[in-house]
């Protein structure tokens, strides 16, 4: 009967909650019944942004949903989890199955483990409902419980919230333990660990290259890639519409300190996080500003998908009165406001500016050889995905 439900509610327009919940009643469907097929419908339609066409015969959670791996995140990692040579891969950690179902259609074998027996039971619907049961098993288990002989690879997404859900910012908190979690290396070598974006470059296993991932200019989560899965030190992969590009280094290079440039580049969010802005400034022939501002400067525009470019203008006063002077001179009343090494509060200062001009305008926040700046600056549009 719960298919019936879900169908009658998918029917259903996207609107009013209530006269939807009437509505399956009406037709028959047991309160709770219909209440459950609703959440289910929401939050399928919340998910094509992730999971795109799978989304209307999967299953979710709220929890499972909000931390699952998006859909071409994980084609991505289990495309290269097979061309490294894996045939079988336990998924500890599994979550809804996000990761299961791309290494399964990736052609590996998959042995999925959750601590949930609810989690777990919706991973293996999924499963079910995407047609990849054959070469897949997914059980409710402790992940340190499994044995993990006679896999080659192992892909582990420790739990990072508490059982009431609020996030796990110290590792050490992780479930399964950052202990358990960083040793799989030296057990499977062919080992993949997804973290948080802030994960701290120093726990990171030794040797493992470390990725950072952004969605459309959202940085999603980290990666250790480790044993002979470690390509380069560290890694930022940006996926933009149909497009993946990605930026790799040392994770340790300095890049070169000069004056403010007639352009300035923001780098990507995964640039930033996996250390890489002296790369990304080697490819634009960029200096900094400030050694401690990731803020990349030019001579000249040049085509780029790692960061958004910006013409400067101009620098403005940085004292409140002489700003909002400066800028109603210019007539602005409408202000974006960027913002890297400044303590200033964004919303405070567009407050206290009182701007009321009928011109729109671009301002950074920003430090320039260590004092505070204000930058006015005009959107280049020649950056891919900008």
């Amino acid at each position: 009967m719960l298919e019936q439900a879900l169908e009658a509610a998918a029917a259903l327009p996207d609107g009013d909650p209530l006269a939807a919940a009437s509505a399956l009643r009406a037709a028959g469907f047991p309160p709770d019944l219909a209440a459950a097929a609703l959440t289910q419908v929401a939050l399928r339609r919340k998910a094509v942004t992730k999971f795109g066409a799978d989304a209307a015969v999967m299953h979710f959670t709220r929890a499972g949903l909000e931390q699952a791996t998006r859909g071409p995140v994980a084609a991505r990692r289990a495309a290269r989890l097979a061309a490294a040579g894996a045939t079988r891969v336990a998924d500890l950690g599994c979550g809804i199955g996000a990761d299961t179902i791309a290494f399964a259609r990736a052609g590996l074998r998959v042995h999925a483990v959750d601590a949930s027996p609810e989690t777990a039971a919706t991973a293996s619907a999924n499963v079910l409902a995407l047609g990849l049961a054959s070469g897949v098993q997914v059980e409710a288990r402790d992940a340190t419980a499994l044995p993990l002989d006679g896999f080659d690879a192992v892909f582990c997404d420790p739990a990072r919230r508490t059982s009431g859900g609020r996030r796990v910012f110290d590792p050490r908190a992780y479930s399964p333990p950052w202990d358990f979690v960083v040793g799989l290396a030296s057990r499977v070598p062919m080992t993949v660990l997804k973290l948080a974006p802030g994960i701290d470059h120093a726990l990171l296993p030794p040797g493992a290259e470390g990725e950072w991932v952004s969605v459309d200019g959202d940085v999603v989560e980290a990666a250790a890639w480790c044993g002979p899965l470690a390509a380069a030190p560290r890694r930022a992969t940006l996926f933009q519409g149909a497009e993946v590009v990605s930026l790799t280094g040392s994770g340790v290079a300095a890049a070169p300190v000069g004056p403010v440039g007639n352009f300035v580049y923001d780098p990507d969010g995964a640039v930033i996080r996996s250390h890489l802005v002296a790369e990304f400034a080697a490819t634009v022939d960029g200096t900094l500003a400030d050694p401690t501002i990731a803020y990349v400067y030019t001579a000249a525009p040049a085509p780029t998908p790692f960061g958004r470019c910006y013409e400067v203008l101009d620098q403005l006063p940085v004292a409140l009165k002489r700003l909002r002077t400066a800028l109603r001179a210019l007539d602005v009343g409408s202000l974006t406001i960027l913002k890297r090494g400044s303590a200033l509060d964004v919303e405070e200062l567009r407050r206290s500016l009182r701007l009321s001009g009928s011109r729109a305008a671009v301002i950074a926040l920003t430090r320039v050889a260590g004092a505070p700046a204000v930058l006015l600056l005009r959107p280049v549009p020649l950056v891919r995905g900008q």
